[in-house]
């Protein structure tokens, strides 16, 4: 089992509440996007749930474990691809398993499948200036599922790409989770992103940070991004998550992903 249970949860720095008494359960396998604006805390919720920072009030149970610290079987991506620029990509995609005891030999060698996995077979040797912003961030990708993580944390992975690239790499992501079942929990500011990948979609709002809404996603899988935002089911969500996110002010940042950016 790998799921997430978050209860009761607050986090105050000082006098500033950053959100209060969140609870939130994501299932064994489930997709899970958290949207909102900046300052409702999901970045700050995620490291929590990550055991990189403490709540204030609550706890957090994987597999009805309580867990206060980093675990082996749950990983971080961030949006910034934080690969080592002196190291290949075999060698980036190999280093969690590297800091877990693996020889050099051995991690390059684990490390294989999950390069070809997120399709950078044949660019074992390139080193990080040699790739595109789209191939950085598949590196990262594979070297967060290289160390078989039962959970995913993701804090707005595509953030930092271009729209194009963006949407290739949500379409990247269905298929790899589609092969590679885990349990994820997602962090986004774009509405567009957060329907096309997932289950279940977590809206909060800001001043304290709160949920407001858990809206299921009808669509079946396998997916294909484009034929997603052509169906009628998609431009009614959209609609309605916009509707919850506009009744506070919205930062300039959610407005691009309102236009799916």
């Amino acid at each position: 089992m790998s799921n997430v249970s978050i209860e009761n949860l607050s986090k105050n720095y000082g006098a500033l509440s950053v959100f209060d008494q969140i609870n939130l359960n994501v299932g064994d396998n489930e997709f899970v996007s958290i949207l909102g604006p900046s300052g409702c805390g999901k970045t700050t919720l995620l490291r929590i749930v990550a055991g990189l920072e403490q709540a204030t009030e609550g706890r957090v149970l994987v597999a009805d474990e309580e867990t206060h610290k980093p675990r082996p079987d749950m990983t971080l991506v961030f949006q910034n691809f934080r690969l080592l620029p002196w190291r290949t990509v075999e060698d980036n995609v190999g280093y969690g398993l590297r800091l877990r005891g693996r020889s050099r030999g051995e991690a390059r060698a684990e490390a294989q499948p999950f390069i070809k996995m997120v399709g950078l077979e044949g660019r074992e040797q390139k080193y990080p200036y040699q790739l595109s912003g789209g191939m950085q961030q598949r590196v990262g990708l594979a070297r967060a599922l290289a160390i078989q993580p039962k959970i995913l944390l993701m804090d707005e992975p595509f953030g930092a790409l271009d729209a194009q690239t963006r949407e290739l790499m949500q379409d990247e992501l269905l298929r790899i989770w589609l092969a590679n079942r885990k349990t994820v929990m997602f962090v986004t500011h774009s509405i567009d992103e957060a329907i096309v990948l997932s289950d279940r979609v977590i809206i909060m709002q800001t001043n304290p940070g709160r949920i407001v809404e858990d809206i299921r996603i009808p669509f079946e899988r396998p997916r294909n991004s484009a034929e997603i935002r052509n169906d009628p089911r998609f431009a009614k969500l959209r609609a309605e998550m916009w509707g919850l996110l506009r009744q506070e002010a919205i930062a300039p940042d959610m407005v691009g992903g309102v236009s799916g950016e």
